[in-house]
């Protein structure tokens, strides 16, 4: 369950893969991300970060939900790996949790590569 240790920033998997290169390179703070049979990634941030994404989506020019952001936070849940899920596949991690990355990042510090890669990756689908 999402919303007391953690909340979720969900996103498109291709352009999670591009912020979570983006951000690795920028040296962000990063948790653990997971990936979905649906190609969907979730970010792990610390809890409170889903009441707040699409306002400072908002506020960085996007709409949340047509660049497909949405955080997951309190009544929501993430499927941690390495659960299957029916006959599509497993959830895998895309970034293991370790002790290095066991503190959580504010949703802040993400938000501008995620709602850009978002941006970025629903108008090279239009093309």
């Amino acid at each position: 369950p999402t919303g007391r240790a953690f909340d979720a920033l969900d996103v498109p998997e291709s352009a999670g893969f591009l912020a979570l290169a983006r951000m690795e390179r920028m040296s962000l703070p990063l948790g653990p991300v997971t990936r979905t049979p649906d190609r969907r990634m979730q970010f792990f941030v610390l809890p409170g970060a889903a009441a707040k994404a699409d306002d400072l989506v908002r506020r960085a020019g996007w709409n949340a939900a047509s660049i497909g952001l949405r955080g997951v936070g309190e009544g929501g849940y993430v499927v941690a790996p390495p659960t299957r899920v029916g006959g599509v596949g497993a959830v895998q991690w895309a970034r293991t949790p370790t002790t290095a990355n066991r503190w959580l990042p504010e949703v802040e510090e993400l938000i501008g590569p995620l709602a850009y890669a978002c941006g970025r990756a629903k108008a090279d689908a239009r093309r």
